[in-house]
């Protein structure tokens, strides 16, 4: 298999796993070690690596989802919670979950360094974020595990940095439950490509 086809494989296996378990395919060491190469290779702009990662395991994993679930109670309807609290403790029955940041200090830096961009370095921020989540989201997934990419912040900005003594300057971007997939993932479908969302110009 060439060394794209072996790529692409991995992008296309890459898919929200909502149903997960509290086991893992591989040791922690190696989600670590998955991370921690993640963080050091993603690319960022004028490479001002603000990217940030806490990965909470066991009783801390599961300390997430409770933070979570208490602050939505008082917000969504009680007739909707029932839903809510199912999926928050499905992302609870999971073996970890990745929480990802922006550092903002790093940001203002570089803003402070580039001025010309000063409007744009905060979009090209989260690009940076977004790519970084994806390696590791599809990384795990080529290791056997099943994850999703959560969005409960700002809900939960304020209790997670001080629940954890993060920095202040840590912008919480995303949060990744992960585990052994205990189900499939949901059926996935596709706009057409061609003429739509792809298009080409000048071809010999």
């Amino acid at each position: 298999m060439s060394g794209s086809a072996a790529f692409f494989e991995a992008v296309k296996n890459r898919r929200s796993v909502y149903s997960i378990s509290s086991e893992s395919t591989i040791p922690d060491s190696k989600i670590e070690e998955i991370i921690t190469t993640a963080i050091k290779h993603a690319p960022s702009s004028f490479n001002v690596q603000s990217g940030r990662v806490v990965l909470l395991y066991g009783e801390e994993h599961k300390k997430l989802w409770d933070i979570t679930l208490n602050i939505l109670k008082p917000i969504v309807p009680a007739e909707q919670f029932p839903v809510t609290e199912a999926k928050i403790k499905g992302f609870a029955a999971g073996h970890g979950t990745v929480l990802f940041f922006e550092d903002q200090d790093a940001v203002k830096g570089l803003q402070e360094r580039v001025p010309i961009y000063t409007d744009r370095i905060p979009t090209w921020s989260q690009h940076g974020s977004a790519i970084l989540q994806y390696i590791v989201w599809t990384a795990l997934e080529a290791e056997g595990l099943g994850a999703t990419l959560q969005h409960y912040n700002p809900l939960i900005d304020q209790q997670v940095s001080s629940t954890w003594n993060l920095p202040a300057s840590w912008s919480l971007t995303a949060q990744m439950p992960f585990g052994k997939p205990a189900g499939p993932a949901p059926e996935k479908t596709f706009l057409p490509i061609e003429g739509e969302r792809f298009r080409v110009f000048g071809k010999q």
